[in-house]
């Protein structure tokens, strides 16, 4: 049996890899696009590909998606977290668990996962071809699948996967279009944002451990640690933020404003309260110098500096009205947005194939037999952390053993 695979990146080399080794006889074939296979692992966790997430219950994994929880409750239980593990230990490779949950090889580079996937393909004899986009798909005589390729080439298949990610590759997209499926428009998810105020972006580099931000009227809100960037903010707080409120903040063409709550676990009241504290217990020391935990000394700096309080102003010498104004910055810091960039060049999109389109027991189409759907394409997504790669690692391991028409003696 003939078995195409259209994207060369996470989900569609763990299905090759599983319909190779669970059925032997099939010829299966990979056709990326790009020059290189498996781009977004290899930029993945800055260079070291964060493979997945230490948390091994797969109903409390799947509340860590946005979109697409109920539908990989299922699939989650058929391969879990701890399958990932056992998959790329009988593979050579060892993962290690960071304080946040995240998993990585402990070699502390993607190439491990690269050369791991590359290679067992190889050795399952799956036929990888790079530079070979297919541009459109029809099904052919006997519920067969013909394809175009980007050389005017015309390739024949008996069942065919489409795992050509996001939203940055039209392709896949239009292919399950034209073959029946409805396509849940896509948009940005996991993004940091661009914010043009001055002494904001004097500042980066500084990290907050805990802040809480928010969108008046859009009803999002979240808490975790925070980056600032030379060109706005990123960091936990900010991709949670973007990725729930992915469609809501598109809709706003990102620009909105942000409210920052520096210190998250005191209201206005108390940290007016512990400013009249330091002025009792420190009248001398400069109001600039003061800072209240766990705020890095610069940002405090910047601001007193943007309410107007002098450098030179101790606090024996700062005004009631001043010090009110203070404890108002330190919870409700407005920021204009003025736009979005990818997270450290990592891209992930909500939007996609409707899932009700999908059988999860196999990620078969419900629409047109023999054509399969795993990873992005689908219109799931994550929080940050290992949880989109969890769902490649998941559909396409389903979808190469539902293609190969052989289940598995062990995961492995």
């Amino acid at each position: 049996m003939q078995i195409a695979i259209i994207g060369g990146g996470a989900a569609g080399f763990f299905a090759g890899i599983a319909c190779a080794r669970a059925n032997p006889a099939n010829e299966i074939s990979i056709y990326e696009r790009g020059s290189e296979f498996l781009t977004k692992v290899r930029i993945s966790g800055g260079g070291r590909c964060n493979v997945m997430h230490a948390c091994f219950d797969p109903r409390t994994l799947s509340e860590h998606y946005l979109r697409g929880e109920r539908a990989l409750i299922s699939p989650l239980h058929r391969f879990s977290p701890g399958d990932t593990v056992a998959w790329f230990a009988a593979h050579g490779v060892r993962l290690k668990t960071e304080a946040d949950g995240r998993m990585f090889p402990v070699t502390d580079s993607s190439r491990t996962i690269i050369d791991c996937l590359v290679d067992e393909a190889k050795a399952a004899g799956v036929r990888l071809f790079a530079r070979k986009g297919i541009e459109q798909a029809r099904i052919g005589e006997q519920n067969t699948f013909e394809l175009s390729s980007t050389n005017a080439e015309v390739i024949k298949c008996d069942r065919l996967l489409l795992a050509t990610g996001g939203s940055r590759s039209v392709s896949g997209a239009q292919i399950a279009q034209s073959l029946g499926h409805t396509i849940v428009p896509p948009v940005p998810s996991l993004f940091s944002l661009h914010i043009s105020t001055p002494w904001l972006r004097s500042l980066p580099g500084i990290s907050i451990p805990i802040v809480e931000v928010s969108v008046s009227g859009a009803g999002l809100r979240e808490r975790g640690p925070m980056l600032i960037t030379h060109n706005g903010v990123s960091g936990p707080a900010i991709l949670r933020l973007s990725a729930w409120g992915a469609r809501v903040l598109s809709g706003l063409d990102y620009r909105f404003n942000l409210r920052v709550n520096w210190l998250p676990d005191s209201t206005e009241d108390a940290v007016r309260g512990q400013l009249q504290s330091l002025r009792q217990s420190n009248p001398n020391r400069l109001v600039t110098n003061s800072p209240l935990a766990p705020l890095p000394a610069r940002l405090w700096e910047q601001l007193a500096l943007g309410i107007g309080i002098e450098r030179e102003t101790r606090w024996t010498t700062l005004s009631r009205m001043k010090a009110h104004a203070f404890a108002r910055i330190l919870t409700q810091t407005e920021l204009e947005v003025n736009g979005k960039s990818l997270n450290k060049e990592e891209f992930v999109t909500c939007g996609g194939v409707n899932l009700r389109e999908i059988n999860f027991k196999t990620m078969e189409s419900r629409i047109t037999p023999g054509l399969y759907v795993a990873g992005e394409l689908l219109d799931l997504d994550g929080v940050t952390g290992g949880f989109n790669f969890q769902a490649a690692w998941t559909t396409g391991w389903i979808a190469g053993h539902a293609m190969a028409d052989r289940e598995p003696a062990s995961v492995p």
